[in-house]
């Protein structure tokens, strides 16, 4: 069983994903992280042919030919370990520690000298924000989840997407409803509500992505001493069944 990635691997991850060529433009750690778990809550299986494009660019191309074979190699090796420990970790233990930024200890003005929209947010939200919007990004690639009518499914969204920031007045409203009826108070509470979060959508979406269609006979099945139906006379084993 493979092993989820240590810190140096992390790091090493992250370097990485820093070299994608350009103009291609790559998740960083954090936002794959969150990317990687937005895939694995989907209600189908989602192969590595789809998921893959996306993390090395937000637009989905497929990177150019000549690319380093070896640095591809080794990015997808460790990306694929990571994803199977936090799938690991949803299965087996309903949990998983999640990669997030450290937040610095006062809110940075942007160029211009305007204060960083993020400002608005709750400091917990605010450290969440990279992963959630890495989360988010894979609900955009693949809209399964969203178009699930489930309400438990769209509650636990909400409980997730909460960290970040409001686009419409209806997202306001449910934020400020979550805030309300379901505070959270630190950091810590956040991570632990955000992960379970997204546990209980991988619950609630398992038994559709693990679903395996019943083969539906248009006839009763034939047995082999039976008369062919195919009106011969003969036996089913003589005729068609051979």
């Amino acid at each position: 069983m493979a092993q989820d990635l240590t810190d140096t691997e992390l790091d090493e991850l992250d370097e990485c994903l820093a070299q994608t060529p350009e103009p291609f433009e790559p998740l960083d750690l954090v936002m794959l992280d969150g990317y990687l778990c937005g895939v694995l809550v989907q209600p189908r299986l989602i192969g590595a042919d789809e998921w893959l494009l996306p993390v090395f660019d937000l637009d989905g191309r497929p990177l150019p030919d000549g690319t380093d074979p070896a640095w591809q190699a080794r990015c997808v090796e460790l990306i694929e370990r990571r994803m199977a420990a936090l799938n690991r970790g949803m299965a087996e233990d309903g949990w998983f520690d999640p990669i997030l930024h450290e937040l610095p200890d006062e809110v940075e003005a942007s160029a211009d000298g305007e204060e960083d929209p993020l400002a608005e947010l709750p400091i917990y939200s605010r450290t969440l924000f990279g992963w959630v919007a890495g989360f988010q990004y894979a609900t955009t690639c693949f809209e399964e989840l969203t178009a699930l009518p489930d309400e438990p499914v769209v509650a636990a969204m909400d409980r997730v997407f909460r960290h970040l920031l409001p686009e419409t007045d209806a997202d306001r409203e449910i934020i400020e409803t979550l805030n309300r009826e379901q505070p959270l108070t630190s950091l810590d509470e956040a991570v632990e509500d955000l992960v379970l979060s997204v546990v209980d959508l991988w619950e609630l979406t398992r038994e559709r992505r693990f679903h395996v269609p019943t083969v539906r006979r248009d006839a009763p099945k034939v047995g082999r001493n039976d008369p062919c139906p195919c009106g011969s006379g003969r036996k089913f084993k003589h005729c068609h069944g051979t």
